[in-house]
Parts: C-alpha cells; sequence; structure tokens
C-alpha cells in the first residue's frame, strides 16, 4: 500500500483528487494543508459521505513554505501530489524536497515556464530513483493526447487552434484566478506562420459557437504547450490558446482591463484575484454550470490536400473542472502499481494515451465528438 500526501487537498481540484483516491485500496491518502481543521473537515465528509473508502485518509497540517522537508520526513510519503498554485510564482522547491526524501512528485501546474522547466530536476531524479511530473492537467496532457492521436492522418500538421470557455456556476478557486490575472495584459510568444509572435493575455478577442453550450467569447491564454509543442510537433506553424468565461459582459470587463495591463496604467491584475473572485460570484445567477472545450487540428492528408480534424468536448452539472485532475488520479495509480518506469523529471506528455483519459471521464456527465 502507498502512502500519498495530497497538498491543498481540500481545495476545488485537490478534493477531487482525494475522494477518487481513497477509492483505492492500494493506497493510503494523506490529507494536507495549513489548516489542519479543514483537513478533519474533509476527512468527516468522506467517511460521512459514505464514498467506500478502503483506508481512512489521515490528516496532516503541512506548509510548503515553512518546514515542509522536515514534514516529509515525518509523514514519509511514497507519492506527492502538489495541487497548491499558482505555480506561475513558484520554485521547484516542493519538488526537490520531494526527490531528497526519495517520492515521487506530481503537479497540476498550468505555469508555461514551470512546467517546461521542470528537465532541471531531471538528473537529480533519476539517480535518486523517482518520478517527478509537472503539469498533470488538461494541458498539456489532455491536449498531447489529442493531437498525438490523430497526428499520423495528416502528412504535416501545420496548425493547432484550441480552446475552453467555463462554466459560471462551478467551483473556481483563488489560486487559478491568481494564475489567469497574473498574465493578462502580459506579453508572451507563441507560434504565427512559423515564427514566434508576440501576443496578449485575454487579449485576441474572438466568438465561437459551442455546440450545445452558444455562443462565448475568448481571448489568448499562456499554457506550457506554448513552450512544449513547438519542438514536440516541428511542423506546426501556428499555435494558439484561448479562454473564456461564460458571462460575456464578465468576459469583456477583463478584456478592458487587460488593455490597461497593456498601456502600462496597471502593473499587474494577481492582486485583485481575491476581490474579482469574490465579484464573480455575485452574477452565478445569469449562468450555467456547463463549460466546453475544442481543439482543430489542420494540416494537409496523405494527398497533399487540406484537412482538419475538431475534437469538441462539453461538460455538464459542473464536471468541468474535474478534467483537470484527471491526469493527478490516473498517473497516482499508475505509480502505485508500478507502471510507469521512467525515472527523472518530465513534462505531463507522453503518460496518458487518449483512451484512458476520455475513458476516465466517462462517469461524468462528459460528452465529446469528434468531426473531420
Amino acid at each position: 500500500m502507498k502512502r500519498v500526501l495530497v497538498i491543498g487537498s481540500y481545495g476545488n481540484f485537490g478534493s477531487f483528487i482525494v475522494k477518487e483516491l481513497v477509492k483505492d485500496k492500494d493506497i493510503q491518502v494523506i490529507i494536507a494543508g495549513r489548516s489542519l481543521e479543514k483537513a478533519n473537515q474533509l476527512i468527516d465528509s468522506i467517511v460521512k459521505g459514505g464514498r467506500g473508502a478502503d483506508h481512512q485518509p489521515d490528516a496532516a497540517q503541512v506548509d510548503i513554505h515553512k518546514h515542509f522537508p522536515e514534514a516529509l520526513q515525518q509523514l514519509k510519503p511514497d507519492i506527492v501530489i502538489h495541487t497548491s498554485g499558482p505555480f506561475q510564482a513558484q520554485s521547484y522547491d516542493v519538488a526537490n524536497a520531494c526527490v531528497d526524501c526519495g517520492a515521487d512528485y506530481i503537479d497540476l501546474a498550468d505555469g508555461r515556464e514551470f512546467v517546461a522547466g521542470i528537465t532541471e530536476l531531471h538528473e537529480k531524479a533519476k539517480q535518486a530513483g523517482v518520478t517527478v511530473i509537472s503539469g498533470a492537467s488538461s494541458v498539456p496532457c489532455l491536449t498531447s493526447a489529442i493531437v498525438d492521436y490523430y497526428i499520423d492522418e495528416f502528412t504535416t500538421l501545420e496548425s493547432l487552434d484550441y480552446g475552453i470557455t467555463t462554466a459560471q456556476k462551478t467551483t473556481r478557486g483563488l489560486a487559478t484566478t491568481a494564475a489567469i490575472l497574473g498574465y493578462t495584459g502580459k506579453a508572451f510568444n507563441t507560434l504565427v506562420n512559423g515564427k514566434l509572435t508576440n501576443i496578449y493575455g485575454w487579449q485576441g478577442l474572438k466568438a465561437r459557437n459551442f455546440h450545445p453550450l452558444g455562443l462565448r467569447l475568448l481571448g489568448y491564454c499562456d499554457i506550457p504547450d506554448l513552450a512544449l509543442f513547438p519542438e514536440r510537433y516541428p511542423s506546426v506553424k501556428t499555435l494558439r490558446f484561448y479562454a473564456g468565461l461564460e458571462i460575456k459582459f464578465i468576459h469583456l470587463i477583463l478584456w478592458s482591463l487587460s488593455w490597461l495591463v497593456r498601456m502600462g496604467l496597471i502593473n499587474n491584475l494577481r492582486r485583485s484575484a481575491p476581490l474579482l473572485l469574490k465579484l464573480s460570484f455575485l452574477f452565478d445567477w445569469l449562468g450555467s454550470a456547463s463549460s466546453g472545450f475544442y481543439m482543430e487540428l489542420s494540416g494537409k492528408d496523405n494527398n497533399g490536400s487540406e484537412k482538419s480534424i475538431l475534437f469538441e468536448l462539453v461538460a455538464h452539472s459542473g464536471d468541468g473542472p474535474y478534467i483537470p485532475c484527471m491526469p493527478a488520479i490516473l498517473l497516482t495509480k499508475k505509480l502505485a502499481n508500478g507502471q510507469i518506469a521512467e525515472k527523472g523529471a518530465y513534462p505531463c506528455v507522453d503518460f496518458i494515451s487518449y483512451d484512458e483519459y476520455l475513458s476516465a471521464l466517462g462517469e461524468l456527465d462528459i460528452t465529446w465528438r469528434v468531426n473531420g
């Protein structure tokens, strides 16, 4: 039986991961965070909710910024899942501490440089005989799995255009909000017609019809794929990722604020995250619990003709936020069962296949379709 420490386990993503892992007879979950009270409350809800836990979870008070290596030495986990973002402003201290104590490490990072740079720990992790995986989330795990699944249908894959629209009536956390606001209005680069081109967070405003959700607004977002995919898929000349909010006027407010940042009138919106998040909940009555994702792959087929494949996914009943949690759950089970032989530090690509990912979503209120 493997001991799995989940950092930030009573948060939005962490609690879902915990509730799934406690069902596994080969895993002993340690619910960890700065609040021992909240950790015990989650344990009570699992026990009272009759979630079929094979082993009642343990609770631990853990702060990644204070005496974390000492906490690891005391708890002795086999696997650590790090869900406590935002990762854009973090170092690799948590991952390093896990390597030092011989624990495998998984995080849900969505920070571009954080995920792409995790390979700097590769030799250290390899020598320690542990596995370090960063970005165990929908990007780049699901997105790379989709591309890998369909790439053989193209002689040349030239363009990837994809994005996500969130549901207003779903749980959303401060860390994710702070991460998005941190690059709103800030410049970052992506491939456009074969050249690295600067674009700006939450700009590039466009409208897209998500079937059956209707018209949603989207804007540019910075994700690990923009750093990883040009090397992974060298034939791709244009790479764009978008994200959007369900309620159009809220999306437009953030778009307007992005211009103030771009013009230098506001330095950074991250400090506004608590206030803006609180205000956003006031408008839940105007929204739904349905979110969507699309990925359009374009290029040339075997006959040299233009070809495109459109993958679309829709999540209802507020299940959208659970999609990013699936890689951590699947990877933990694989590590616990000895199914991952690779030692070292890696971005989360090549570990979970298209079929594995979608099969894991089958019990949720999530559907998908493919055209092309």
